[in-house]
């Protein structure tokens, strides 16, 4: 199978087509370093004819980052994968999608399963529902994989924290499941290799990392890890920017261990390798010189 993998400079983009090395699967990379900039009329140029599934690497879980560049993000989160889609239907191509918990709005008491509509309270939520919506009536050859949180993300914002010498901010009664990069490309490369053998498992699909978790409790966590500045301090605290997380952010991953016998991994285990990541791409500075010295 003939797989064309859309990235950015980011983590997963750069792990993914790493894990993908290993496969027999045919890679073609298309790097996209400015997604927002993306010229869409120039798709046709972008894609191999041959190509037989399209991969969307591009993976946004920062529903701040959409407030603050509404059209950078919605362009990347809306305009590329449909644009991608609609390419793929002209062409008889299949198409991976990734989305996330935020096309949710959290009110649900238990997690959420695939079938359930999405209702979300950001922009980034809205774009990526959207987006799904589309794609199913653009392509019925499709995988949609919602995530749960970004593990980096969050220990961006310790970092960030613990830069400018501030407490760390995160709000108790926010819960939800981190995912990894290294965990979410080894999935992604998973059903790619399922899809290769001939299944016919098209859908939406929900992944997350196992043990449910606050935002308070995953920040406890990364300011324990080997790295993190000693004496960096974190307190149970709504900040502005928590209004835009859904309260229950927890996604049921029945469907994928079904269909495609994908387990959870603990999100727990992947805590330094995931510092290591985000070290390794240039995005996090002081962690990575602490855990240097």
């Amino acid at each position: 199978m003939n797989v064309l993998v859309v990235h950015d400079y980011g983590p997963l983009g750069r792990i993914l087509l790493e894990r993908l090395k290993q496969t027999s699967l045919h890679i073609s990379p298309l790097l996209v370093s400015e997604p927002h900039r993306a010229d869409l009329s120039a798709l046709a140029n972008w894609v191999p004819a041959d190509t037989d599934l399209i991969v969307n690497a591009l993976w946004d879980t920062d529903p701040e980052s959409a407030e603050q560049n509404p059209e950078a993000v919605h362009r990347a989160a809306f305009s590329i994968p449909i644009a991608l889609a609609e390419h793929a239907r002209a062409h008889n191509m299949a198409m991976f999608q990734l989305s996330s918990c935020y096309v949710f709005d959290g009110r649900k008491q238990s997690a959420y399963i695939t079938s359930n509509p999405g209702q979300p309270v950001s922009q980034l939520g809205n774009w990526q529902w959207e987006c799904e919506q589309a794609l199913r009536t653009l392509l019925p050859r499709h995988i949609i994989l919602r995530t749960g949180w970004s593990l980096g993300r969050f220990i961006r914002k310790v970092e960030a924290c613990a830069a400018s010498g501030e407490h760390v901010r995160l709000p108790g009664k926010v819960r939800g499941q981190p995912v990894t990069y290294r965990d979410l490309a080894r999935v992604i490369v998973a059903i790619l290799q399922q899809l290769d053998c001939g299944a016919e498992v098209w859908g939406t699909y929900q992944y997350a990392g196992a043990e449910e978790v606050s935002l308070y409790e995953l920040g406890l966590a990364i300011a324990e890890l080997k790295g993190v500045p000693p004496g960096v301090r974190v307190v149970d605290e709504a900040q502005e920017w928590a209004a835009l997380e859904p309260g229950n952010a927890t996604l049921n991953c029945t469907k994928i261990r079904n269909t495609f016998g994908i387990k959870q991994q603990p999100w727990r285990t992947g805590l330094a390798d995931e510092l290591d990541a985000l070290v390794l791409g240039g995005e996090i500075r002081l962690l990575g010189e602490a855990a240097g010295g």
